[in-house]
């Protein structure tokens, strides 16, 4: 499984990975200037934070201005932040899509996805057509979100990751990886136990070359059944994975 980069030492967390981590400090100011990486304050898995406030506003490729509060508060269960360095880029294409192929299976468990980068709703506009995301991508051209997120660099630019957080602001993952780094974690996320931290480590860098995949099979084939029948039973489980999924955040 691909590897992420640990932002806080947890050895309780080492089952879920099968091995224990080989733990980097990310607070470490040799740690952070070797990988480019400069934190105001660094946030770790199953801190909680005050979404009032946090982060301030960013605006949807459709150039609506949101905050992570009213995301958050317009979720289920709580909100995924994957974060990329630049729309329609090679990897960045590969991360999206990945993403999007499993926005059904992820969001059925009553999370929210959405894609956060420093590119103008122009630029990722193009970039949600292009590709048909299904999710809405955040324009956040100041870092106003990313950078208390952890995932700006310095001096310039974003880190490719993951962020998580749950309705009360407690957060499940915050992660830096390559495309299918982030998309695992999500997945390990949301099949774990969420009282439990998960893991971070950091990605051999030869992900970045993924060739985009295409759309899953059993996701194509799903969408071809459109019987009334066919759509009583995936609403069924949808809602059975949203409830066991809240039954373990609580």
């Amino acid at each position: 499984m691909p590897e992420l980069r640990k932002r806080k030492t947890a050895e309780t967390v080492a089952p879920l990975l099968g091995k224990k981590p080989n733990l980097v400090n990310s607070t470490s100011a040799d740690t952070s200037a070797a990988n480019g990486v400069s934190l105001a304050k660094t946030i770790d898995v199953g801190d909680s934070i005050s979404l009032d406030g946090f982060g301030g506003e960013v605006e949807t490729n459709d150039g609506d201005s949101v905050t992570l509060k009213a995301l958050v508060d317009t979720s289920e269960n709580g909100v995924v932040l994957f974060t990329y360095p630049k729309a329609s880029t090679p990897g960045c294409t590969t991360q999206a899509c990945l993403f999007r192929d499993d926005f059904m299976r992820l969001t059925a468990t009553g999370f929210s996805i959405y894609g956060l980068s420093t590119d103008s709703p122009k630029s990722n506009t193009t970039f949600k057509l292009k590709q048909k995301l299904p999710y809405t991508l955040l324009c956040d051209p100041k870092a106003v979100l990313i950078s208390p997120i952890g995932m700006k660099k310095s001096p310039s630019g974003t880190i490719r990751g993951v962020f998580v957080v749950d309705k009360v602001g407690k957060v499940q993952a915050a992660a830096s990886g390559g495309p299918a780094a982030t998309i695992e974690m999500v997945r390990q996320l949301m099949g774990a136990d969420q009282s439990r931290p998960v893991a971070l480590q950091e990605a051999p860098s030869s992900i970045e070359g993924e060739k985009e995949r295409g759309p899953n099979e059993h996701l194509v084939r799903a969408a071809n059944h459109d019987t009334a029948s066919n759509t009583s039973d995936i609403d069924q489980a949808k809602a059975e994975i949203a409830a066991e999924v809240a039954k373990k955040l609580d």
